[in-house]
């Protein structure tokens, strides 16, 4: 038996007084944001913020008060943003990216500083940010010159994809798909960098693609999610000597594999370190690995099906909850996460929103 009215009904409910606010990335021509209520996985409507074409990665600063925002065009621009009350943006001011594409942001981990992957110029960028939020002087600039030319398409030229830092800040991380490399930049005392004396950068299989990296919650193992091969590569990070060692590589495609085409997009490690999960686009999955807490192994859990083209996906703080959007469906889908074997259920209603491809609690 159906129940036509179920939907627009559950979506009237008035959220609870602790929901959090989430805001969305997208390629439509607004920023927008959603209600999120952390004891049911429910989401409330979409609602546009800010005005700014193609605003694709969103970071907020740690105290919650501040956006940053890149928008991703020829030349690249970047975007910060006070956050008011229910997640309205009020502009604070834009800078540009150095590069064109700009396709990742995040923020050091003490909010000073604020880094910038360029996907078309093949370039990274880090910026200075002043205590009211605004982006200030380029403290940075790195243009990659190394092609792999593995993958007949696309290693012609250098693609710098993501932005990662060290739990503790000392190092700046940038996965280049079009080189098959992962780059690494050490952080001086007066917040310059220069390419890492240990390790100036490791390198990945041929046509592996890196895109994006995350390390582990006690930082003891990187997990880079390599596009164009759709494999996961282990690294172990060793703190002190300013190094990462690769340990396993393991596809996140079920094991009698997929026909059609697919390509990765992104990884995230559950809060309490436990398990791993990354996205395939076309295969439209995320995959569910366990994570070996000693040596940071992973071994497959099996998949769950998300809305099409999930170019991102987020956890919520607490652990309990996958939040997937699907840029081809307009919709994001939350899941519930399994304590225990760290398997995802469906955990209700689709949230309709325009081609969202970033979800930043």
């Amino acid at each position: 038996m159906r129940f036509p009215r179920l939907i627009p009904v559950l979506s009237l409910l008035a959220m609870p007084a602790d929901a959090q606010t989430l805001h969305l990335g997208n390629y439509a021509d607004a920023i927008h944001a959603t209600d999120f209520d952390p004891a049911t996985g429910r989401l409330g409507p979409s609602r546009a913020v800010a005005p700014l074409a193609r605003a694709s990665f969103l970071d907020r600063s740690a105290d919650g008060r501040f956006l940053y925002a890149v928008a991703e065009g020829k030349p690249g621009l970047l975007a910060a943003f006070a956050i008011g009350p229910d997640g309205a943006l009020v502009p604070v001011n834009t800078r540009p990216s150095e590069g064109s594409g700009p396709c990742d942001i995040a923020l050091s981990p003490e909010g000073r500083l604020v880094a910038v992957a360029n996907y078309g110029g093949g370039s990274v960028s880090v910026h200075r940010v002043a205590g009211d939020g605004a982006l200030g002087e380029t403290v940075a600039f790195f243009q990659h010159t190394h092609a792999a030319d593995a993958h007949p398409d696309r290693q012609k030229r250098p693609h710098a994809h993501g932005v990662t830092w060290t739990p503790d800040g000392r190092l700046l991380l940038v996965p280049d798909l079009g080189g098959d490399r992962v780059y690494v930049y050490a952080r001086q005392p007066d917040d310059t960098f220069a390419p890492n004396p240990a390790q100036p950068w490791f390198a990945l299989a041929p046509a592996a693609g890196p895109r994006h990296a995350q390390f582990s919650p006690d930082g003891r193992h990187l997990y880079v999610i390599n596009e164009l091969d759709n494999t996961i590569a282990v690294a172990t990070y060793q703190a002190e000597a300013a190094t990462l060692a690769l340990t396993q590589t393991l596809s996140t495609l079920p094991a009698e594999g997929f026909a059609g085409f697919t390509k990765t997009a992104e990884i995230a490690v559950r809060p309490d370190g436990r398990f791993v999960y990354a996205s395939n686009r076309g295969h439209d999955s995320i995959a569910v690995f366990a994570r070996d807490a000693d040596t940071g192994r992973l071994t497959p859990g099996g998949h769950a099906a998300v809305p099409a083209n999930p170019r991102h996906f987020a956890l919520s703080p607490d652990g309990r909850w996958l939040l997937s959007a699907g840029q081809d469906a307009d919709a994001i889908r939350v899941f519930a996460i399994d304590a225990v074997t760290g398997k995802l259920t469906p955990a209700g209603v689709d949230l309709a929103t325009p081609k969202p491809v970033c979800v930043r609690f």
